[in-house]
């Protein structure tokens, strides 16, 4: 293919508000977001999926520390839950896009990778917790993590360390297998956190910005476009203030000034301005971001350029 999407979808392509978060309600919510890439493909486009998994690693580590209090079982660390779940979405993912596929009568296939994403060791987000995962809590639970309150008032949430990406596994096997004609699903939740040993790989306790992870991926593959799926229709400052204002155009310059403002809440839409950055400068293609069920409109969302 001569051309190549990077589609990183948010939480809101998995579990929208009020939902209880069951199976069949993720499976719908993957479906219908799947529909909107049909797109992206009919347009000639390779296509590379990355997503979250903040509600649904969080979730896990709430199963596993269940285990362990009721049964003795060991908790597995927070490296493994983000496997797990990179497996468990990337198989709705499969199903769905394999769905629409053909419904609309499109031969691609669709095949998923476990990815592990390098991380350095001495990486300062170790120190400074910023990630949400989990459930919201309406108080903040005493339990030794760290909770911080929602920006939107939905309560507190776990946050743990987000180091910056800086290398990811077999992304050269990724760009090829989209190249020609592939849909892949890669850097699931940001990817599986590692770090490198004398010994090889190991494991670290933190998630991965999935947007950054995103990023980083489209520049490796030196994609043509960058599309951050989440679950407003456009980037906003003065979020939720008498002064909110929507924005179609974002200049990286204009973006550096309302970052540093503190325009964008960590763990929301900072890291994805971020992430629309880096590809910006990186690739010279257009980052947008926007609502899931908005990739079918021309002018959807904000768009992020020189």
């Amino acid at each position: 293919m001569e051309k190549l999407a990077m589609v990183a979808l948010g939480g809101n392509a998995l579990l929208r508000s009020g939902q209880r978060g069951t199976y069949q309600e993720q499976c719908r919510n993957v479906e219908q977001t799947c529909a909107q890439l049909i797109h992206l493909i009919r347009r000639g486009y390779g296509l590379v999926i990355g997503h979250g998994n903040g509600p649904q690693v969080g979730g896990v580590m709430l199963q596993h520390e269940a285990g362990r209090q009721l049964f003795g079982m060991e908790a597995m660390p927070m490296d493994f839950c983000g496997a797990q779940t990179q497996g468990s979405i990337a198989y709705m993912i499969e199903n769905a896009m394999d769905k629409v596929l053909r419904q609309n009568g499109l031969d691609r296939k669709v095949v998923s990778l476990v990815t592990r994403v390098e991380v350095a060791a001495d990486d300062p987000g170790f120190a400074n917790p910023t990630k949400p995962v989990g459930p919201f809590y309406k108080e903040r639970p005493e339990d030794g993590a760290v909770y911080r309150e929602d920006p939107r008032a939905r309560g507190w949430r776990k946050v743990v360390p987000s180091p910056t990406p800086v290398g990811i596994a077999n992304i050269d096997l990724v760009e090829r297998l989209a190249r020609e004609g592939c849909i892949v699903v890669t850097v699931g939740g940001g990817g599986i956190p590692v770090v490198r040993t004398e010994d090889g790989w190991k494991g670290v306790e933190a998630v991965i910005d999935k947007d950054l992870a995103s990023a980083m991926a489209a520049v490796k593959m030196c994609a043509d476009e960058f599309y951050i799926l989440t679950d407003v229709p456009k980037v906003y400052i003065g979020f939720r203030t008498p002064q909110e204002r929507a924005l179609d155009v974002l200049t990286i310059a204009d973006a550096r000034r309302y970052l540093a403002e503190g325009q964008f809440a960590e763990g929301s839409m900072a890291p994805k301005v971020r992430s629309g950055i880096t590809f910006v400068e990186s690739c010279g293609g257009q980052c947008i971001i926007t609502e899931a069920g908005r990739l079918d409109d021309p002018a959807c969302g904000t768009r992020i350029i020189p």
